[in-house]
């Protein structure tokens, strides 16, 4: 059960990600859910040492969400600046 709401949840980040990224047009649901999940993992190596907060997707909270989302947006922004270079 634990599965399906890391998906849910991450989801809902990488698609508010996307979002706060001008990115939306580009992505799917399914890249959302992999950025969202990926991104909780991002942010879980970034806000665990530097700020002490720590949050899971696979059980709903307030502080996962956010977590998920702070992860989220740093990853998108990693793959824009790999992506400038490229020819559209």
């Amino acid at each position: 059960m634990g599965w399906i709401v890391a998906l849910i949840v991450g989801g809902i980040a990488g698609w508010l990600a996307s979002k706060v990224m001008n990115r939306d047009a580009s992505m799917g649901i399914v890249l959302n859910i992999v950025v969202g999940c990926i991104g909780s993992v991002v942010g879980n190596l970034i806000a665990g040492p530097l700020l002490g907060i720590s949050g899971s997707v696979q059980e709903f909270s307030i502080t996962g969400l956010l977590v998920a989302l702070l992860g989220a947006i740093v990853l998108l922004a990693i793959v824009n600046l790999f992506q400038r270079g490229r020819v559209r």
